[in-house]
């Protein structure tokens, strides 16, 4: 079966095997969220630093080896890079699953941040390579959502793990050998299909540094606006006296609202047009206010939740392809991974930044971050209005 590309068509199971790239990237850190509060009796010899290592390390090494990657992309093979970067990631993952050691985790970690730093850029690069037009958004559409559909999954999937030992969460790391299996399906289709697409008379001649700059502050607001979600829900939850189960479901529902516009989004696009910015913050900052409300109910954490993750949804898999668009195609993939990084910058400095508003306004109430980030993010959407025709347009 074959998939059109835009200027031809590829092996299904060629696409299938990129996508397995996207589903994996998001696993980093992952294990750990479930069990976080149990370390330290697992441990009890460990510091409180030692513990967040664990879980702030992989994307800590992450940020480098991602731009090292977009560089070498330039300069060698991306199948070659894509083994590679998959091979220490599994080799990680099996490590951490035999390990009982902290010491070892928590080396293991950063050399699983170091190989999945080198198949990020690589998970959205070969479909910038591969396809073109409307046929890209589609497909980083459905990249994205397949990363964020895995997420939800794993992360049930490692709680349930870890229920029955702790450290059987860490199977969940050895989903990277399915890519690995699928690689030899895009070593002789990708050339070709690479040499077929990349038409560089209309591209720019280089990467646009001011484009490239604008969109990862854009990127990194909204992902540090949409991040609140995942670091206060628990705490709301909890003051309402629900329990982590439910606070667990309104983050699960969250990602699963990121996950359904990328099934649609040619179709968002051609409605939307030019104002698909403006309404998708609009629905991400309203999303964020109503997850403020003064004693806030069940059903309203969970509307607050999905207009978040529909806005957010929406803006991620563009932003990727805007970045495509502002550099010639063999530079797509550096370009890529200069965006992508300050994804996981702010997921390092979100907490830091909360603290920071938290302490300047005087106040310690966790429903105050979600209204302080959706008014920035309603901000964000009227200053799109202006650039409808210019650095954030899709």
């Amino acid at each position: 079966m074959k998939v059109n590309t835009g200027k031809g068509s590829m092996p299904l199971v060629a696409l299938i095997a990129i996508l397995s790239i996207s589903a994996i990237v998001s696993l980093p850190g992952l294990a750990i969220s479930p069990i976080l509060d149990d370390l330290e009796s697992i441990f009890p010899h460990a510091s409180e630093l030692e513990v967040e290592m664990l879980e702030s390390l992989p994307s800590l090494m992450i940020i480098p080896f991602m731009l090292l990657s977009g560089r070498w992309s330039v300069k060698y093979n991306k199948i070659r890079l894509l083994v590679l970067g998959t091979a220490i990631f599994l080799l990680s993952g099996i490590g951490s699953l035999l390990s009982r050691s902290l010491m070892e985790l928590i080396i293991l970690s950063a050399v699983m941040g170091i190989g999945a730093g080198i198949i990020i850029p690589l998970s959205t690069g070969l479909i910038v390579d591969c396809f073109v037009g409307e046929y890209r958004v589609k497909q980083l559409g459905i990249s994205s959502a397949v990363n964020n559909l895995t997420l939800v999954l794993a992360t049930a999937l490692t709680g349930y793990l870890a229920g029955i030992k702790w450290y059987y969460a860490f199977a969940v790391y050895l989903l990277p050998a399915i890519t690995l299996i699928l690689v030899p399906a895009l070593g002789s289709v990708s050339p070709n299909i690479v040499a077929q697409n990349q038409d560089e008379s209309d591209a720019p001649a280089s990467i646009s540094s001011k484009r490239i700059l604008a969109l990862m502050f854009f990127y990194f607001m909204i992902t540090y606006c949409s991040l609140v979600v995942t670091f206060n829900t628990s705490y709301i939850a909890a003051a309402q006296r629900m329990s982590s189960d439910v606070a667990g479901w309104i983050i699960s529902l969250f990602f699963l609202a990121i996950m359904l516009p990328g099934f649609v989004l040619n179709g968002v696009k051609r409605v939307l047009g030019k104002a698909t910015n403006f309404w998708s913050l609009v629905v991400m900052g309203v999303g964020l206010v109503v997850m403020s409300l003064p004693h806030p109910k069940l059903y309203t954490l969970i509307l607050g939740a999905l207009l978040s993750g529909l806005g957010y949804g929406v803006m991620q898999p563009l932003i990727y392809d805007r970045a495509a668009s502002c550099s010639p195609p063999r530079l797509a993939t550096l370009a890529l991974s200069l965006v992508m990084a300050v994804n996981y910058l702010a997921i390092l400095v979100a907490p830091f930044i909360m603290d920071v508003v938290d302490r300047l306004f005087h106040t310690s109430q966790h429903t105050f971050a979600f209204l302080f980030n959706g008014v920035v993010t309603l901000i964000m959407a009227l200053l799109s209005i202006r650039e409808r025709d210019g650095l954030y347009a899709q």
